[in-house]
């Protein structure tokens, strides 16, 4: 066992890839994992058990060598531009994560492929044990519309529904009747219960994109993807959001993967990761808003 998962014989607990592997010196009696997921059991019985969602060389995962990549290039020879070179990046449920970047950096490529929206050059692409890469358009929708929620800086609302017609949009599009109940406490969370009437013409921006989020949220997907949320909205919209957001992920066990060129916005994630020409720079953990600045302006001297 200590062979096949590369531990050492010390006693030490580590993380690799999303997977949670102890080894505290007793014998391991099972161990079973897939990307996404590892059960180890020990002979005092104790279990840990780790879930994520993550990208990259599919055949490594299973003896948890390491040698992940996602690369993904547009164009051709001479004029091919590479987005993002041997990216490796895992994320953990239940966790508010922010990627940031300058223009050009792949930020937003890294949040495309990981949403099923872009396929990559090379790579995998990795839901809990599913690897999304291989599946086809109509298998990728089903992805999408079931197991993904989407905020984007367009808000996308249908002008012509009402507030909550749009929010249980996604349910009927699938042919299922929405768990009012828990788009009651999805829209409470969002504070727009006395909206849920109003058209989009007759909400503001600020509450147009709670509505939007409420939408992303209806189906209960694994994985929330936003993609500049706050971007269109003003100074006190845009905290109203992003307090929202961070309420979801900690009160309504939602997970987060945010794409923002904002600092104060990546303050409100628990994590943010930096990407600097197609590769990721940096990983900060519950950083606040001057660390990030500062780790931002180091990026762009380097």
């Amino acid at each position: 066992i200590r062979d096949r998962f590369m531990l050492s014989p010390q006693p030490h607990s580590l993380f690799v890839f999303g997977f949670l592997i102890s080894n505290d010196g007793n014998t391991i009696i099972t161990a079973r994992s897939g990307w996404g997921v590892l059960y180890v059991k020990t002979s005092d019985n104790n279990y840990w058990t780790y879930f994520g969602i993550g990208i990259g060389n599919g055949a490594s995962y299973t003896s948890l060598a390491g040698n992940a990549n996602l690369t993904k290039v547009y164009g051709e020879k001479e004029t091919s531009v590479v987005a993002l070179d041997d990216v490796s990046v895992e994320f953990s449920e239940n966790e508010f994560t922010a990627i940031m970047g300058a223009s050009g950096s792949g930020k937003s490529t890294l949040l495309h492929c990981l949403a099923g929206l872009d396929r990559p050059t090379s790579g995998q692409i990795f839901l809990r044990e599913q690897d999304i890469s291989t599946l086809n358009d109509k298998q990728l929708t089903k992805i999408r519309r079931d197991s993904f929620g989407f905020v984007f800086q367009a808000f996308n609302l249908i002008p012509t529904l009402t507030a909550e017609e749009n929010i249980t949009l996604p349910a009927s599009i699938a042919g299922r009747k929405p768990d009012m109940e828990w788009v009651k406490q999805v829209v409470e969370t969002v504070d727009i219960g006395d909206r849920l009437t109003h058209r989009p013409n007759e909400l503001s921006g600020g509450q147009q994109q709670r509505v939007a989020a409420a939408r992303a949220m209806a189906t209960k997907p694994e994985v929330i993807f936003a993609d500049e949320p706050s971007g269109n909205l003003d100074s006190k919209s845009s905290k109203e959001l992003l307090v929202f957001m961070k309420s979801v992920v900690e009160e309504l066990n939602q997970t987060i993967i945010m794409v923002t060129h904002d600092p104060y916005a990546a303050s409100f994630a628990n994590r943010v990761v930096m990407l600097k020409d197609g590769r990721i720079a940096s990983d900060l953990k519950k950083p606040n808003q001057e660390e990030i600045v500062a780790e931002v302006t180091a990026l762009t001297n380097i």
